[in-house]
């Protein structure tokens, strides 16, 4: 049995644009659904959704075989939490609130096995489909990726090396805990937030590093595509669950 490729990696790599959806209802059966909607990638949160291990493996088995690339985000930068997903057989992960670049290579050194890292070896896991991926402990590493995630001020001063950790995919630029740091809480319009998100995306380039970000705001969304964001996600399960309910609902109420 041969290592699956990591769909997405390579994509953005390539600078290919990769539309994707936010996943925080913990349900197998939404991601099911989700998954042949015609985004690329669909992100299975654990840090601000109840997620926990079971709930993230079944959403994992659901993607199997979708149009999807399932992306985990654990609840923080931690190499127990990191090492439960991979087992898991996550391939890409969105590692939250790095703030330097030393955090940034606690993250890579935690996707890697030795001598590149310190991922712990686990012979029989669902991540070499119980071991039939042949030599799988020499190969993961290259179809792992890691995005690091940049949602401070003083993530953003160090924006360039965090992003040339050798071992970072890519960089996600936080857009509610970067308006929040920047003194605008609950307000990623705020036409400051704006040019630093504008600011950050050009400097991303410039070191030549995909840039990730998410809004449910459309005019927003392409905005950022145009701006040269790579992986964008745009909107989430729990809004088209919420929003959608509530037109309906309206439209049979008074």
């Amino acid at each position: 049995m041969e290592l699956p490729r990591n769909r997405f990696k390579h994509a953005i790599a390539a600078g290919e644009l990769q539309i994707g959806l936010w996943c925080s209802l913990c349900s197998n059966i939404a991601v099911d659904i989700l998954r042949d909607s015609g985004f690329d990638w669909l992100l299975i949160d654990t840090e601000h959704s109840p997620n926990e291990i079971p709930d993230v493996l079944s959403q994992l088995q659901a993607c199997e075989g979708g149009a999807a690339t399932p992306i985990v985000r654990p609840a923080w930068n931690d190499m127990v939490l990191i090492k439960r997903c991979l087992d898991l057989g996550t391939q890409t992960l969105l590692v939250p609130y790095v703030q330097n670049p030393a955090e940034a290579k606690r993250a890579v050194e935690a996707v890697r096995y030795p001598s590149a890292g310190v991922r712990g070896v686990a012979v029989a896991s669902r991540a070499s489909r119980y071991g039939r991926v042949a030599d799988y402990l020499n190969k993961a590493n290259s179809e792992i990726c890691l995005l690091v995630q940049v949602e401070t001020r003083s993530a953003m001063d160090e924006l360039e090396a965090i992003a040339t950790v050798e071992g970072v995919d890519g960089v996600f630029i936080g857009p509610s805990d970067l308006s929040a740091s920047l003194g605008h809480i609950g307000n990623p319009a705020h036409r400051d937030v704006q040019k630093a998100l504008e600011t950050c995306v050009r400097r991303l380039k410039a070191v030549g590093k995909p840039a990730g970000i998410l809004s449910g705001n459309e005019e927003e969304v392409r905005r950022y595509i145009a701006w040269g964001y790579t992986f964008v996600a745009v909107g989430s399960d729990v809004a088209l669950l919420g929003r959608g309910a509530d037109a309906l609902a309206k439209k049979f109420r008074g």
